[in-house]
Parts: structure tokens; sequence; C-alpha cells
């Protein structure tokens, strides 16, 4: 099993990497389904086990996020790893009709950097509470968030108060001050 024959036998591929033993191959995000069916139903490859999707925040590139997809073929004991890069679209297919573990990472994408599923009928918030607003694991987040709650123990409620920062507070240097005398 050669995966650098798979960018042959599968014209939409674009590229294909290998780093430490992991094969990386890049997908359109149009094609990612019919790419992931190829890989996990054909006889040479076998990658029948999704065991990881991963999002990943690029603020400064041309392609703002990534989707990754990491597979194992229990059959020839190897993983790949598909990456599928996104404009500021953010609208990718749902792989859950090929794999059905697919739910609960998509989801957990959803939640914090607000990539939609298309064809995924259960996107809801997970990890965040449910009038949490925004996606803390984008880069442009507010490292304080929007909101500040406060436990009030005399009238034992919750406060909640909104941040309001200056521009000057938000913008971050990238030089660091470690070292210095």
């Amino acid at each position: 099993m050669n995966i650098k024959d798979l960018l042959f036998k599968v014209p939409i591929l674009h590229y294909y990497k290998s780093l430490n033993n992991d094969d990386i191959i890049l997908v359109p995000s149009s094609h990612l389904t019919l790419v992931l069916n190829f890989l996990k139903y054909n006889i040479e490859y076998q990658y029948s086990l999704l065991s990881c999707i991963s999002g990943v925040d690029y603020l400064s590139n041309n392609y703002r996020f990534s989707i990754v997809y990491d597979l194992l073929s229990i059959s020839y004991n190897s993983r790949i790893r598909i990456k599928c890069l996104l404009y500021q679209s953010l609208v990718i297919e749902s792989c859950i009709n090929v794999f059905k573990n697919a739910d609960w990472w998509e989801r957990e994408i959803w939640d914090f950097f607000g990539i939609y599923f298309f064809n995924n009928s259960d996107l809801r918030r997970i990890l965040t509470d449910y009038g949490f607003e925004g996606y803390p694991m984008r880069r442009d987040f507010p490292l304080s968030g929007f909101f500040e709650f406060q436990y009030d123990s005399e009238n034992k409620s919750i406060l909640i108060s909104s941040n309001e920062f200056s521009q000057e507070y938000r913008l971050f240097s990238n030089e660091t001050y470690w070292g210095r005398d």
C-alpha cells in the first residue's frame, strides 16, 4: 500500500506530504466525502476508523480555517491525515454518512470555531453554555471574553456585566520580552 499512488488514482487530491511517518494529503472541501468513502471502502487502503477531527485557525492566512481528519487502517496498521482548507465561508460537508462517530467532533468544532457542517442535523452547543456568544477557539476571540459573571451572595443571584475594552487593549505585540535586561 503506497499513499503516493493514491494521488494518481484520485486526481482531485492536491498535495502529499510525509511527516513523522504520518501521511498527509490535502483535499478540496467539495470532494471530502468522496475521498473519505474511497479511503474507507477501497480494499488497498481500508481506513475504517476515524480517530479524530480537529479544527485549526490560521488568522492571517488566505485560508482562515483548516479541518483535519485522522484516519486509521487497522488492517494495514497505518495512519493518514486528511486536511481541508476553508475560506471565510465556514461551510463544509458533514462526513457522518461515512463515519458515524464524526458527529461529536463536528459539533465540537462548530461550538468552538463556528464552522458549519452541512447535513449535520444535530449542531448545537456541547461544551459552552447555550447563551454563550462567539467562538472561543478563534484567534480573534478576546482573552477575557465579552461578559463577566459574578455571584452576588446577598441577592443569591448571578450578575452579568459586559466587558468593554479600548481598542489599544486588544492590540498585541509579537515581540518577546524574555531575556531583556
